[in-house]
């Protein structure tokens, strides 16, 4: 199987805590109601629930809301520092970046993804089968 993907030989991420993935154009981050749950917990809600300000509803799904500027209602800015006020239980969608089915059906589309993620080519060389597995996580 590994010789039909063009990364076999694996590719370099590592993280630098910019942000860019947590903003840009508006978009989705597809969450769980387990997800959903563990966040609301993570934020002491006794409902188990989150807000209209920090969830919506997409059709039959359930996404993350942004502010008007496109962040991510989780990510926060502090001058120079930016993270996830939610990270040790965000969503499966933001756990498994850069690895998305998307990014990897090219090198081209890696290469593309690197123009506002400056942690890929770069850092930790992360194995085919290390891929293949964050790529394929199902949400529970």
């Amino acid at each position: 199987m590994s010789r039909e993907k063009w990364y076999r030989a694996g590719l370099a991420f590592e993280c630098t805590q910019c942000g860019n993935c947590c903003t840009g154009p508006p978009g989705y981050v597809w969450v769980s109601k387990k997800e959903i749950r563990a966040i609301a917990q993570s934020l002491g809600r006794s409902d188990d629930w989150l807000p209209k300000s920090q969830l919506r509803r997409v059709r039959f799904r359930y996404s993350l809301t942004e502010h008007r500027n496109g962040d991510c209602v989780f990510l926060e800015r502090n001058g120079e520092d930016v993270g996830c006020s939610i990270y040790a239980v965000r969503p499966l969608q933001c756990r498994t970046w850069p690895f998305w089915t998307t990014n990897l059906t090219s090198a081209d589309a890696w290469n593309r993804s690197n123009r506002t993620c400056p942690g890929i080519n770069r850092g930790k060389l992360h194995d085919f089968e290390t891929i293949e597995e964050v790529r394929t996580k199902k949400p529970q």
